[in-house]
Formats: structure tokens, sequence, C-alpha cells
């Protein structure tokens, strides 16, 4: 059975910032994952974070600051031309200039507003 571990994180991020925790934890350490906290951490949704080696996948602890509404993942993944973002932001995110969608490019994962009018990608997840 296939997992989607991006969708386990979004699930952590919103639960714990729904129940008001300062700090969360994420028990697989990917450079995927990394790239995502590491979005969030650049546009402000977390304070920080720090990776743990447990000889294992790694763990991620994340320092929470109450900035995250809403965190989800995109499913089906889309596909998006480098003119095409505004499309999304409308169906995504809640207002303009409000959230960062995260988009797997062919440059590594980045969040849309770096990306938008440069390069392709595909849609993951979004925040607000």
């Amino acid at each position: 059975m296939m997992h989607d571990i991006i969708a386990d994180i979004m699930t952590v991020f919103r639960n714990a910032e729904h129940v008001g925790k300062k700090t969360c934890r994420i028990n697989h350490a990917s450079s995927m994952i990394k790239s995502i906290v590491e979005i969030f951490k650049k546009n402000g949704y977390i304070a920080g974070y720090k990776v743990i080696d447990d000889k294992k996948a790694g763990i991620i602890e994340i320092e929470l600051n109450g900035m995250i509404n809403d965190c989800k993942p995109i499913s089906p993944r889309h596909s998006v031309k480098k003119d095409d973002y505004m499309r999304f932001e409308k169906r995504y995110l809640p207002a303009s200039n409000v959230g960062v969608m995260i988009v797997s490019t062919s440059q590594g994962i980045k969040s849309h507003n770096e990306v938008k009018g440069k390069i392709g990608g595909s849609l993951i997840a979004y925040v607000y």
C-alpha cells in the first residue's frame, strides 16, 4: 500500500497548530521533506527546525509560531506551465499574495513565488 508522506506532514503541521503546540516532530527526514520545511521557514510559517539523526530515516523537530491557518497536499499533482500559476493560486489560496504553493521543479522544490514566470513544475502542496 502506498503512503503519501507529504499528506502526513501537512496533517502533522495542521493538527499541531490547531491544538496550539509549540513544537512537532516529523519522523521521516528525506531531502524532499527538508526542502518543504525550509520553504515553510523562509516564508515565515514556522520559527525554525532541526534535524536529529536517529540512525534510521531521521527526525525533524519543528518550532511552530502559530502562523499556519491551513496546509494541505495537492492531489492529484497538477503539472503547471510557467505562465499558469495564477489559475492555481485562485483555486488553492484564499487571496492574492496570501499563502504559498509548493512546486516540484527540475531545479528542486521551490515556492510558486520563486518560479512564477520562470519555470513550470508539479504542484505538491499549499500553505496559508
